[in-house]
């Protein structure tokens, strides 16, 4: 506890800003070969399904591991557990580079995702140990420019680099920062976490890998294969089983590979909830807002990620800002601040037409970001302080594994609503529209009209996260709530 009470007194600045070097070039690297998989089609000759593995089996790697980051975090040294951790993305990066095959690509990628599922977890672990609860609103703030820009930046740097140069630019870019701090870690990182010697539950590993895994496959494949398709259904169904097994014996373990008993603290409860709720909804922007963007109205992918540069630029810069409200204020002026933007943006986005600027759009994300930037970290970081600081490991695992599903469900059910909602609007406006109208113009008509309507579902589910909101409390310094 002393140990602990020096380091919050004095963080260690430049160990957390080399690890949030590492986690931002992991994170920015899940996205970043979205845009480029056509041009990796083309050169391996591989078809759309085997290609969409690339970013599927990345997912589905870090929905395994993320859950056993908890176990991970507790036994081995965050020294050791993150110079593995870089080791592995460094030497899968080089390989992903320099890769003759497709076969050997996807192997380079899964050894990347390896890497990479660790990260967040460990750095979000290691700030909450370095920081005090009145500090770690502005800590958590400065790890939220991690969090969400990175993705954000992925599509647009991936554009322009795939625009001018090969695909293997995307990884040698990366590489150096990933050698660099590979290096700088092996030299100047310190042991701040404390271990414990307990002993892996292999059966437990199995079955989360099992159940995470089926459901994160099961959804990502739903928006392609349809729900109907029995590798869908099948795998959804057998992820379920396996995650309620795996949950039951969590619950009786004396010594759990993920403590589920946390969900007892109400605010990490209701803040879990929430960000379920809002990842479901903001996958609206990500999934919809391109197919609009180059489908419908022809601009370019790399038009497409410009995009949300803004928006990651504004989060960026507000993160740290939001985290010192925060610490000021609490979470629920925030949250309902920001949810409410975020509702009024997304309802905006249900009544595109083919007519709106690309400037209105790009106001529109922004202004959509800024309300995020307002929401997902000060809920989270409250929910964490009421853990005491045995379960943070457990908590960190547990939210970056919810946001892995509910990022999946979100995406394959607002790619449904899109789908079933464009098909019908395709056979109403065929039988209404005169011939003079070619079928690529009602195509884009009935598409346009399924994006909308999923922009207004979305509307409503972050409504719901927006009603959630108004029963947070804020949470003290003694990991107590505070009523007032």
């Amino acid at each position: 506890m002393s140990n602990t009470k020096s380091l919050q007194e004095k963080p260690p600045y430049g160990m957390i800003a080399i690890l949030f070097i590492g986690a931002f070039v992991s994170i920015l690297n899940e996205t970043l070969l979205n845009v480029a998989l056509p041009s990796i089609m083309v050169e391996f000759s591989v078809k759309p399904t085997a290609v969409q593995w690339l970013s599927t089996g990345y997912m589905l790697i870090n929905g395994i591991l993320i859950p056993a980051s908890a176990f991970f975090i507790q036994r081995f040294s965050n020294r050791s557990l993150f110079i593995t951790a870089m080791g592995l993305f460094t030497a899968g990066t080089l390989l992903a580079s320099l890769s003759p095959t497709f076969g050997i690509l996807l192997t380079a990628r899964m050894i990347q995702a390896a890497g990479s599922a660790v990260m967040m977890p460990l750095l979000m672990n290691i700030m909450l140990t370095a920081f005090p609860i009145e500090k770690r609103g502005t800590a958590m703030g400065i790890f939220g420019m991690v969090m969400f820009v990175a993705p954000a930046l992925g599509p647009t740097l991936s554009g322009w680099i795939v625009e001018h140069y090969s695909w293997r630019m995307l990884f040698n870019i990366v590489l150096p920062f990933a050698i660099i701090t590979l290096i700088y870690s092996i030299f100047k990182l310190k042991n701040i976490t404390p271990q414990r010697a307990i002993k892996l539950d292999v059966f437990s590993i199995v079955l989360s890998s099992i159940g995470f895994g089926g459901l994160l496959f099961g959804f990502s494949s739903a928006g392609d294969r349809g729900w109907g398709n029995p590798l869908v259904y099948g795998t959804i169904i057998i992820g379920v089983i396996a995650l309620v097994w795996f949950t039951l014996r969590q619950l009786k373990s004396d010594d759990p590979m993920l403590e589920f008993r946390i969900f007892k603290y109400s605010m990490f409860s209701l803040s879990s909830i929430i960000s379920i709720v809002l990842s479901i909804a903001l996958f609206s922007g990500m999934i919809l807002m391109p197919i609009y963007i180059q489908t419908i109205r022809g601009f370019s992918p790399m038009d497409a990620g410009l995009i949300m540069l803004p928006g990651a630029v504004v989060m960026g810069v507000m993160s740290p800002i939001i985290g010192r409200l925060f610490d000021k204020y609490g979470p629920r002026t925030l949250a309902i601040t920001g949810l409410t933007i975020v509702v009024v943006t997304t309802f905006f986005f249900s009544r595109l037409d083919m007519e709106i600027s690309f400037m209105n759009i790009i106001m529109l994300f922004t202004i959509r970001s800024l309300g995020l930037s307002m929401v997902m970290m000060p809920i989270m970081t409250n929910g964490l302080n009421q853990l005491p600081m045995k379960d943070n490991p457990h908590g960190t695992a547990m939210n970056n594994t919810l946001q892995q599903v509910s990022g999946a469900i979100g995406a394959a059910l607002l790619i449904t609503v899109m789908n079933n909602r464009t098909e019908s609007s395709l056979t109403e406006l065929s039988s209404t529209k005169t011939d003079a109208v070619s079928q690529t113009q009602l195509l884009n008509e009935a598409m346009l009209n399924g994006i909308n309507f999923s922009f207004f579902v979305s509307t409503l589910i972050a409504a719901l996260a927006l009603i959630l909101a108004f029963f947070v409390r804020r949470v003290g310094t003694d990991g107590k709530i505070i009523k007032k």
